[in-house]
């Protein structure tokens, strides 16, 4: 497998080289939870713990044909008779055993890759960086103060149970009408969010377990998608 492609640009505000790499390697996990590990000079790391099952390669789209390059990919397993019709003809098309999910992860080189080949957790190593994409845990209806971290109004001296009000909106003639995009009250949480420049900690290819440096959105049981990180920051001279 090819390794990433970088290039270097210099962040002068903050003095660190932005390393852009070409996104080459891709698994889907299942979040665990988290727990801590001890490094090489004993100070503790907390880890997101990610149970990644071996993925088989059901289609391989290209720019030439599809418009973009990606894998799609199933793991798991999953009876065939319960399948629709076009599910069961897409894995016998294949040659892959039905899977419980099928997901497509965008790279930006696919040559190397097969249909039903198989992907497993040691595709990625200890001290590589990784970007995490999952939906995050839904909060709910949820006020401005949580939602968007409003100050709120005073606490006494004139203010009557709108503590926690938003307060003005818009004015009434001028310009007569709320602004698309003001923050307000509203659903929260239950959104597809990417934390970026995780380190991984391990990969355990024996038990399908990957450990993450850092906080991984979403909740248990949840889905998530790990890939190369676009974005890598390290320290540079200005």
């Amino acid at each position: 497998m090819k390794g990433p492609s970088p290039h270097v640009r210099l962040d002068a505000n903050h003095n660190r080289k932005i390393v852009a790499v070409m996104a080459n390697k891709a698994v889907v996990g299942e979040k665990v939870g988290m727990t801590q590990v001890w490094d090489d000079a004993n100070r503790v790391v907390p880890v997101t713990v990610l149970h990644v099952a071996p993925m088989r390669v059901v289609q391989i789209k290209t720019v030439e044909r599809d418009g973009y390059n990606a894998l799609q990919v199933t793991f798991g397993e999953k009876d065939a008779r319960k399948l629709n019709s076009p599910d069961r003809g897409h894995f016998e098309k294949a040659g892959v055993a039905a899977g419980k999910r099928v997901l497509e992860l965008r790279l930006d080189n696919v040559d190397d890759f097969e249909v039903g080949q198989e992907i497993k957790v040691d595709t990625l190593a200890a001290g590589e960086f990784v970007d995490v994409t999952a939906v995050s845990k839904g909060k709910g209806f949820a006020g401005t103060m949580k939602r968007h971290n409003f100050k709120g109004q005073r606490a006494s001296h004139g203010a009557h149970r709108v503590h926690r009000a938003p307060g003005s909106i818009g004015a009434c003639a001028t310009p007569g009408r709320v602004f698309k995009g003001t923050r307000m009250a509203g659903r929260m949480g239950a959104e597809k969010v990417t934390t970026l420049n995780l380190r991984v900690v391990s990969a355990d290819p024996e038990k399908n377990l990957l450990l993450v440096r850092g906080a991984v959105p979403g909740p248990k049981g949840g889905i998530v998608v790990i890939r190369d990180a676009v974005k890598i920051h390290t320290k540079g001279d200005a």
